[in-house]
This record gives C-alpha cells, sequence and structure tokens, in this order.
C-alpha cells in the first residue's frame, strides 16, 4: 500500500431518518441496521483498510461519542481520532481533518467519506478509489464519485457531468463538473435522469492536501485560516481547546457549497459499484433481501407475518415475538422503548420526527 494514502471517514452525523433505532445518543453509524454483526462504521473502516494503511485512517466525529469509537474501534490510535465539539458541517470538518494531516504529512492524498454507506460490489469500490487516488496524487484537481442513478431519487444530491470534457483512467470514466444540485423535487429529477447527464452525489471526496489546501483558501478563506492557525499546535496537548474555538467561530457550511461549487477545479469519476447512503428506512428496504415471496425485509428473530407484504419489520429485541397481520407496503419498528408503526414513506417518519419535537417527546430523539 501507498503510505501517502490516508482516509479521513466523517462519524458525527445523528441519522434522524432512522428513528426509533438511531438516537441521538447511538446514530445509525454506530449500529448494525443490517443485521450482518458490524455497524456500518465498523464496515467502513475495514473496507478502506484495504485501500490505505489501517494506521492512515482518520476518523471525524462529534466529542459525545467518545466512548463509542473506542468500544467499537479498540484498535485505532487516539491521535487518528478528531473529535468536533459543535456541527458545523462538512466543511469545517474536512478542513480539520485537512490542517491537522497537513503537520504529520503533507504529501498525503486523501479519500473523504460518510461513513454509513451501503457498497453493493466491494471489490470495484475499491478498484475505483484506489485508482482515483492514484490519479489525484499528482494532479492539481479536486474528484469526487458520482454514482449512476437508477432512478430519479430525491433523496440525494446531483452532479451534471460535462460529456465533452471527459477523460479514462484505468478503465474509469471521469468528466469535468458543470453544477450540483442538492436534493430536486421529483419532476427536476426526472428530467435530470432524462438527460443522461446527471450523477448521484455520493460525498465522497479524492484529492491531495495541497490541491484542498489551496481550494479552502480560496473558496472559504475565513475558515481555512482559522485552522490553518493550529499549526504547531495540532498533535499537542493544546489542540482541543484551540479546535473548541475555532469550532464557535466557524460558519456552519457543507463542502459541496463552501468548495466544489465554487471551484474550477471539480471532476467526478463514475462509480459503478452500487451504491446507496441508506439514509433512510425505505432506501434500506430497496437494498437489504426480501424474505420472501411477499417482498418483507424482516430483521427479527421471531415472527408470525399473515397477508403482510412489502414491509419492514425489525425487531430490536431478539426474544420478542412479532405477530402483524394485515399490512402492505408499511413499516413495524420496535426497540425497548419506543414502538413505530407507519405506512413505508419517508415523509411519514419525516412528520413522525416533528411531532416529537412538538408534542414534548424529543427525550425519544
Amino acid at each position: 500500500m501507498n503510505n501517502n494514502f490516508y482516509a479521513i471517514i466523517m462519524a458525527g452525523g445523528v441519522g434522524s431518518r432512522f428513528w426509533p433505532v438511531s438516537r441521538n445518543d447511538m446514530p445509525k453509524q454506530f449500529l448494525d441496521i443490517l443485521g450482518i454483526g458490524k455497524t456500518f462504521l465498523q464496515m467502513t473502516v475495514d473496507r478502506f483498510a484495504k485501500i490505505v494503511p489501517r494506521e492512515n485512517i482518520l476518523i471525524v466525529t462529534a466529542a459525545k461519542y467518545k466512548e463509542l469509537i473506542e468500544r467499537q474501534l479498540p484498535g485505532i490510535n487516539p491521535e487518528n481520532v478528531l473529535y468536533e465539539p459543535y456541527k458545523r458541517n462538512t466543511a469545517p470538518c474536512i478542513a480539520y481533518a485537512t490542517y491537522k494531516l497537513i503537520s504529520r504529512n503533507p504529501k498525503a492524498t486523501v479519500v473523504v467519506s460518510p461513513s454509513d454507506h451501503y457498497i453493493a460490489d466491494e471489490g470495484l469500490f475499491i478498484d475505483t478509489v484506489a485508482a482515483v487516488m492514484k490519479y489525484a496524487e499528482n494532479t492539481d484537481e479536486l474528484f469526487t464519485i458520482g454514482i449512476k442513478p437508477t432512478s430519479p431519487n430525491v433523496n440525494y444530491g446531483y452532479i451534471q457531468a460535462n460529456k465533452k470534457k471527459a477523460f479514462e483512467y484505468e478503465g474509469h470514466k471521469a468528466y469535468a463538473v458543470k453544477t450540483f444540485t442538492e436534493k430536486p423535487d421529483a419532476e427536476l429529477a426526472k428530467v435530470f435522469i432524462d438527460s443522461g447527464e446527471f450523477l448521484w452525489n455520493s460525498g465522497i471526496f479524492i484529492w491531495n492536501l495541497k490541491t484542498i489546501k489551496d481550494e479552502l483558501e480560496s473558496c472559504l478563506p475565513k475558515v481555512a485560516s482559522m485552522f490553518a492557525a493550529g499549526e504547531g499546535i495540532y498533535y499537542t496537548d493544546a489542540e482541543p481547546a484551540f479546535i473548541n474555538k475555532v469550532y464557535e467561530d466557524s460558519t456552519s457550511i457543507s463542502i459541496d457549497y463552501g468548495v466544489m461549487e465554487k471551484t474550477r477545479k471539480a471532476h467526478v469519476f463514475e462509480g459503478l459499484f452500487g451504491w446507496s447512503d441508506l439514509g433512510t428506512w425505505q432506501s434500506l428496504y430497496e437494498q437489504v433481501p426480501k424474505r420472501n415471496a411477499d417482498k418483507n425485509a424482516v430483521q427479527a428473530q421471531h415472527t408470525i407475518l399473515t397477508k403482510v407484504g412489502g414491509s419492514i419489520i425489525y425487531e430490536g429485541d431478539s426474544r420478542k415475538l412479532v405477530v402483524v397481520k394485515g399490512l402492505q407496503d408499511y413499516m413495524v419498528i420496535d426497540t425497548n422503548d419506543a414502538l413505530m408503526i407507519c405506512p413505508r414513506d419517508d415523509a411519514a417518519v419525516k412528520e413522525i420526527l416533528v411531532d416529537l419535537a412538538v408534542k414534548d417527546k424529543e427525550s425519544y430523539l
């Protein structure tokens, strides 16, 4: 493996749309929602350990998840875990990791990824990311991976590829980026799909440190200058207090809005490895194997399902018997302190989350 290759895994999100399983104190990246014996975070770390040296994997997460990180990744170097004191979206998160890593290895090339994605073909994913990192190592450009869309999904951002400015590297197609669009409505998403010019935005980025440093300084100078001031402070006892002050003063902005939409150096490689951000119960339903011809997605030890079809049955307590009769396209999600029964629809969960907030049930979030 290339010792200058690093992975930065963003693991600070809440994953509220997986309520009631995902909670503020135990978000989905720390859960084994797929029922395979590993959490999303553990799977992500293991996946990138096949691309970069394991000691070169950095985790950026919320300070309150320190114990979860230590429990789920017991072998990780404490210096490789960056704790954010406040939520400030992905640009400050990436800036923190960038400037800290510069003080360690300014020649690094990094892949930045969320911690909770589903990858169908891991071998092709590894081949794709490794090839893009190899290309980016000596290239003054910023790269993202766009997913060839299979439907006009309104839960994803979209990247418009400039098909007239295309190239290929080790069998992987890439394009200059025309535009980024965040979560269009259904009508616009269909227009995107029909045009053949758009890819889903995976939120996976690849670049060398010099290039992203230059673009942060050009596109987000205030954010860049605050984190750059940490030179000589990173990897010392003074780092936590410094970062706390920086995050207090930092704006909240995504790397998409802050850099990728402004830069002239954005390119997108096409990802064909089968991907989902698994952001909702509906997206989970679409990816997991169905139990039988009734097309139910079931994660429960003991069930009696009668005239149930197209539904998600999830039971957090393996000892409990789940009996369901006469439901079509529903979700039955049971945890030790909450039971959700509603249509298998992303909008239904959004409404429930609003109800919890306004009806004084925030303790369940």
